[in-house]
């Protein structure tokens, strides 16, 4: 069995490579994706999109751009996956990351959250919708091993 599996969330720490690495050095047959994670690039993804002779600048309507062009990569991406890890960290919100565990729970599409304990009750409803949450990299891991196995 390989599982199709879709890492979203904080952009700002190495989850993602965590768990690929972990995954990867237990033999573990899943195809990761993602959205884009350099900051810059996923901002500027709409630039391309401006009208000329605009005063668009570089506020609401070049995020606005910007965003419905990440949507296309990852709504193809959630639709694709056999479940999504959806990060949520520390430092910023992740408004992003909780619009694709809603996208997620819409499509009745299997996720685990990964967070920290500090951050349960902001993030109940998504955790209610989840299938599993998890605090570190090593219970995403374990969980995966454990439906490929």
């Amino acid at each position: 069995m390989q599982l199709n599996v879709y890492l979203s969330g904080e952009i700002h720490s190495d989850w993602r490579a965590q768990i690929i690495q972990a995954c990867q050095k237990l033999d573990l047959n899943i195809v990761f994706s993602s959205a884009v994670t350099d900051h810059d690039q996923s901002d500027s993804a709409g630039d391309q999109l401006k009208q000329a002779n605009t005063d668009e600048g570089q506020g609401f309507w070049r995020d606005h751009r910007s965003a419905k062009v990440n949507a296309i990569r990852t709504k193809t991406m959630i639709e694709a996956c056999d479940i999504a890890i959806i990060r949520f960290g520390d430092k910023y919100k992740q408004w992003n990351a909780a619009f694709d565990a809603g996208y997620c729970a819409a499509l009745s599409k299997p996720y685990i959250t990964l967070h920290s304990e500090d951050i349960i009750h902001p993030l109940k409803e998504v955790d209610a919708a989840a299938h599993a949450w998890a605090t570190n990299v090593d219970q995403v891991v374990e969980t995966l091993t454990y439906l490929l196995k």
